[in-house]
Formats: structure tokens, sequence, C-alpha cells
């Protein structure tokens, strides 16, 4: 995250060390690494947080392509009963009215 050398960090040791204080300069360490704990967790939570809305956003566009895929399939299938029920009525149909012609019978051919 920073880019510190070991001179750079002495510098700061050294500084801090002369402006706080030997006895106070543990207790500030010590607080200064709680604080920037804490501050590791909150963006790990924010991240998480990110990462769960993205999750959330695909899962809904997700379900929205499966849904219109449902309502096509649904509309394919509702045509397709539509024309069965219309061959199945037109079969009735043809079914119930009386033959305009006899049918003539067929003499089977004997066989050879």
């Amino acid at each position: 995250m920073f880019d510190f050398s070991f001179a750079e960090l002495m510098v700061v040791m050294v500084v801090a060390l002369v402006v706080i204080g030997p006895e106070r300069l543990p207790k500030v360490a010590r607080t200064l690494g709680h604080l920037y704990g804490r501050a590791q967790r909150y963006v790990n939570s924010v991240k998480s947080d990110i990462s769960r809305d993205m999750a959330m956003d695909e899962y809904r566009q997700l379900q929205q392509k499966v849904q219109a895929e449902a309502a096509a399939l649904q509309q394919s299938m509702q045509q397709a009963g539509q024309a069965v029920d219309a061959g199945v009525r037109e079969i009735n149909q043809a079914a119930a009215s009386p033959l305009a012609k006899p049918v003539e019978s067929t003499k089977a051919l004997p066989e050879s």
C-alpha cells in the first residue's frame, strides 16, 4: 500500500520519538495499530458489500433472462396448443359431416 524504505521508516520513528516522547510512544503506537486494523476491517467490509451487491445484480439479470425465456416458451406452447386444438376441431368436423360421395369398394388384387 505504502512504499517506505527502511531509512524513511527510521526517520519517521526518530521524529515520533522526539515529538511524542519515550513514555507515550508505546501507547500511541498501540492506538495507531488498533486504528489501522479497524480501517482494514472497514475497507474489507466495504469490499465485501460491493461484491455482494454486484453478485445480486448479476442474479437479478439472470432472473430476468430466465423469466423472459419462460414467457417465450409459454407463448410458443400456447401457440402449439392452439394449432393442435384447431387440427382436432377440423378432424372432428370432418368426421361429423356426412360423406358427400360413397366410398367405392376396391377389390383386392390376386396374388401372383
